[in-house]
């Protein structure tokens, strides 16, 4: 039977816990064995999906984003959701460079880091009830390398 486990956590929608996001999905997924590398990847999108939701959908308001992380087999899943503004358009908010933030200088390209960095990625979102973001990634065992 593949190992499971879970785990959930409520944050400040606080641009300072975007770290805090980075280190408890880090530590959930360490006895899966990761490489560097893929500890690397999911720091990286979670990073990205944390920021979007505070960035984006709370417009920096106060409210809080909830992280999930859940584990079947080597198989990892982390969720990322906020209950801000949603996005309009799911599809052209994925394209590079698309940002509703010029003035702060956003890139537009944190849907394209987490796509890059993980192997699938779901976004949905409804405007005015919030957004969510699933990104899987697959961890490699030593025997499979």
């Amino acid at each position: 039977m593949a190992e499971q486990n879970h785990m959930q956590v409520i944050f400040d929608a606080k641009s300072v816990n975007e770290s805090l996001a980075r280190m408890v999905v880090t530590a959930f997924m360490t006895d899966m064995n990761p490489t560097l590398e893929q500890v690397s990847d999911v720091k990286t999108a979670v990073s990205e999906a944390v920021t979007n939701a505070i960035i984006h959908g709370y417009e920096n308001k106060e409210d809080s984003v909830e992280l999930c992380c859940d584990r079947d087999g080597q198989q990892l899943i982390v969720t990322v959701e906020d209950h801000g503004v949603g996005i309009a358009d799911v599809e052209r908010a994925r394209n590079p460079f698309y940002t509703t933030k010029p003035e702060l200088e956003r890139s537009g390209m944190g849907f394209t880091f987490m796509e890059a960095f993980m192997d699938k990625v779901e976004v949905c979102s409804q405007l005015g009830v919030g957004t969510k973001v699933v990104m899987w990634k697959y961890i490699e065992r030593d025997s499979e390398k």
